[in-house]
């Protein structure tokens, strides 16, 4: 004990010397961080910088928990979730759900901070590279109106913040109208188009076209129905009894001005020189073509499998690498889209299946309605249909990719199987991809359904767990602007230019062309584009701003139920392999009575803010209705 107490003496007397050597060392740098000069100095700090504003984007539309899930294209497998909040319209500010799947307003507001900075920034840098200069600050205006943009179409009207806040200001600020945020974003997205004129184009990354197709998306949506509140309060009574209108919609100009404008944005996108893919058709291609184009649009360059040029429709993307590691970690999104959404029988977990109302609204390839109450239709459901549907959804049957060791000896045949089969002794097979199945059943279909869109088809990707897909999730493409510019059309009266948009992407798709007029056009243009972007998260936003969703969402869920019965005097298959010489197949379309009921609201038509952001500024104003 003595000596430790001379010890510390010692110590104490050597700290209270008087240093007299170079002080220098009291003003290094740390090296955990790079200060605000350096940044701006420096053109490649500069530009990781803005990346990591494109970092508050997260896997785009591929997290585990889909956005599909909250409409009639899809519902989510595994409970406990905070979904059924949502979609049973027990929405609250005290309580608003799941927070993986609808963009937050903290989270956004934190990805307009670092916009802020590089916009308030980039303009006094002082690295020499103008060039490089002016792409970054594009690129900051057009990720700042991505996010305003998604603030507007969840929430309504958001403060406009357009600087970043310092210390010890007063950061109380009250929503500003709908009208203005539109004004505001379409004022950053034209800087943007200004700025990245002429500017090199990397996937990932935002061009001049990115900014034109947002801002074709931006005016469509101020157009529509939901953003015009006579007709919005004609709609619905709960709307037109909200306070403060004019925070979700415009409350007076000539809507008519609206879709012309949203018509021009639009038109200026096909006008330029993006052509997408395979527009150009004049009649309809053949199904297997049809089919492989839309496996091709599907992985956008992403996968051995396709045609790389089909990556001409991205105008915006989220690119992904499997040397990501953070995607690693649970929950997986980005590369483990096939794990997160594929069959259990492939050890995957059936995430965001299609739901049945999705399946049927499927033309058959005759351009007619499909329709139970035809017996050739009844009994083969999933034949002569459009070729998206092959593309896009996994059903009883389907050819699929190699099975994993364990399950290969069960189905050697790579067929989804989601039925249950006749034995052939009085007893039933179940479906190695159905929910009773012998493989990781907890991680079955409930819907009898899989997606196939953007899970990556190269049978090399065995399980979707060996290997990690880079299949790019499209933000923004070129097919979305066509149908932006048909709806505009039909809206201004210009049905023949509708029609012959509408029909190119018909054409690619194998399906003869539309010819109707006035309500009917317009019905079949929501049911195209209901199709075409399936899974794209549009139809969430579509339902709400065409004010359908108690069409949509409000139609509950329906499932399939398939069941195969030995023909007399048949032998089963074994192992069981999908053969209708052999078994007759029914196909029972059934509610959803397990996981999930919904029922709809028409406060529902927006997000609310929750209690924290409400208590943090105590000038916002809460969205009518909650």
């Amino acid at each position: 004990m003595k000596k430790r107490k001379l010890l510390l003496l010692g110590l104490l007397t050597i700290a209270l010397i008087p240093i007299s050597c170079n002080e220098d060392f009291l003003e290094t740098q740390p090296l955990d961080s790079i200060s605000a000069d350096a940044t701006w100095a420096d053109g490649a700090l500069a530009q990781a910088f803005v990346f990591n504003v494109y970092a508050s984007l997260g896997y785009g539309g591929f997290e585990e928990e889909g956005l599909a899930s909250l409409t009639d294209e899809a519902m989510f497998t595994h409970s406990g979730r905070g979904i059924n909040v949502i979609t049973e319209g027990a929405l609250s500010p005290s309580g608003t759900g799941n927070v993986n799947i609808i963009p937050q307003w903290d989270e956004l507001y934190s990805a307009i901070r670092k916009a802020n900075i590089a916009i308030q920034e980039l303009p006094n840098a002082t690295f020499d590279d103008q060039v490089l200069k002016d792409r970054l600050l594009g690129e900051a205006h057009f990720l700042r109106a991505y996010y305003y943009h998604q603030l507007m179409r969840y929430y309504g009207g958001a403060p406009l913040i357009d600087r970043p806040y310092g210390l010890d200001e007063d950061y109380s600020i009250a929503r500003s109208t709908y009208a203005e945020n539109v004004d505001f974003v379409v004022a950053d997205l034209d800087n943007a188009i200004s700025l990245l004129d002429g500017k090199e184009t990397t996937p990932g990354r935002a061009s001049q076209l990115s900014a034109m197709g947002l801002k074709s998306r931006v005016l469509l949506y101020a157009a529509s129905d939901l953003r015009d509140a006579t007709t919005a309060a004609q709609k619905s009574a709960t709307i037109g009894s909200y306070a403060n209108q004019d925070l979700i919609a415009y409350t007076s100009g000539d809507r008519e001005s609206r879709w012309i404008l949203a018509k021009n944005a639009a038109k200026a996108v096909l006008d330029s020189e993006a052509s997408g893919y395979k527009l150009d058709l004049t009649e309809p291609a053949s199904a297997e073509e049809a089919t492989e184009t839309y496996i091709s649009i599907a992985m956008g360059g992403g996968s051995a499998v396709g045609d790389a040029a089909a990556r001409s429709e991205l105008l915006f993307e989220r690119t992904h690498s499997p040397l990501f590691t953070q995607e690693s970690n649970w929950p997986l999104g980005g590369i483990h889209q096939g794990i997160n959404n594929g069959p259990n029988g492939y050890h995957n977990w059936a995430g965001n299946t299609p739901i049945q109302q999705l399946v049927d609204d499927y033309q058959m390839m005759d351009g007619s309605e499909f329709d139970w109450s035809n017996p050739d239709h009844a009994a083969s459901p999933y034949e002569n249909r459009d070729p998206r549907l092959e593309a896009t959804i996994l059903y009883d049957g389907a050819p699929w990719k190699p099975r994993p060791d364990d399950v290969a000896s069960i189905d050697p045949y790579d067929e989804i199987q989601t039925g249950t089969y006749d034995d052939g002794s009085g007893g039933i097979i179940p479906g190695v991809d159905m929910r009773d199945s012998p493989i990781e059943n907890w991680n079955g279909s409930r819907t009898g359904y899989y997606v196939r869109k953007f899970i990556d088809p190269d049978p090399s990707l065995v399980d979707n767990q060996s290997s990690a897909q880079v299949v790019p999730w499209p933000f923004i493409r070129y097919t979305e602007i066509v149908l932006n510019y048909v709806e505009a059309s039909i809206a201004t009266g210009d049905e023949g230019e509708a029609r012959n948009w509408l029909n190119k992407i018909r054409f690619r798709a194998g399906m003869p062309a539309i010819t109707a007029s006035g309500d009917a056009l317009l019905e079949a243009y929501i049911n195209e584009r209901r199709i075409e972007l399936a899974y794209e998260e549009h139809r969430y936003h579509d339902a709400r701003r065409w004010m359908i969703a108690d069409q949509t969402l409000g139609r509950g869920i329906k499932v399939m139920k398939v069941s195969a019965k030995l023909k007399p005097g048949a032998t089963p298959r074994s192992p069981y392999q999908y053969d209708p010489e052999v078994y007759d197949y029914t196909y029972n379309v059934v509610d959803n009575t397990d996981n999930e009921t919904r029922i709809w609201d028409d406060k529902m038509y927006f997000m609310p803010l929750s209690r924290d952001e409400i208590n943090r500024n105590e000038l916002l104003i809460q969205n009518p209705g909650y």
